[in-house]
């Protein structure tokens, strides 16, 4: 009896580990802009998961893949031509998305663990006639809070007045 008590807990702790490494992967952020007017880039900004360091990206709208880096998945036919996704460094999952018909679009970021199969994903609509050219204000404006944004412009701001 006081055996099986251990390898209850054993098993209890174990359960626990696994589940809370599991759900430690999580896709924190989608950035998005405009490239050439036609073209969508989206980074897909994610938290690596701890008991793996290889994962898979792919992007999805509902059944239809439009790329993947797992070799096990097919992408799907109409976009081998229009989508393309990558991995970059500082954990990043980029999709590069030609031709963005008007109207808004879904875009799915995917992420999963290679050795657990434990998957994250994030879903943002597109709406193309509203998005950003790509540069450095882009990606603030969709990254920062509205505090953080607001000192940023105060602290530019005072400086301009400083130097007139």
């Amino acid at each position: 009896m006081h055996q099986s008590r251990k390898l209850e807990k054993l098993f209890l702790l174990t359960t626990m580990l696994f589940f809370g490494t599991a759900a430690a992967q999580k896709v924190i952020q989608l950035h998005y802009c405009s490239i050439d007017q036609h073209h969508l880039r989206m980074d897909c900004k994610y938290a690596p998961p701890a008991e793996s360091a290889e994962v898979f990206c792919k992007y999805t709208q509902g059944e239809r893949l439009f790329d993947t880096t797992d070799p096990t998945e097919e992408q799907h036919a109409p976009f081998k031509t229009r989508a393309k996704v990558r991995l970059f460094p500082g954990n990043v999952c980029r999709l590069l998305f030609k031709n963005l018909p008007n109207g808004r679009s879904n875009f799915t970021c995917n992420i999963k663990a290679a050795e657990s199969g434990a998957t994250a994903s994030k879903t943002s609509v597109v709406e193309k006639k509203l998005l950003l050219p790509c540069s450095g204000w882009s990606v603030l404006f969709q990254s920062c809070s509205g505090p953080l944004l607001l000192l940023l412009l105060l602290l530019t701001f005072t400086t301009l007045l400083t130097l007139l």
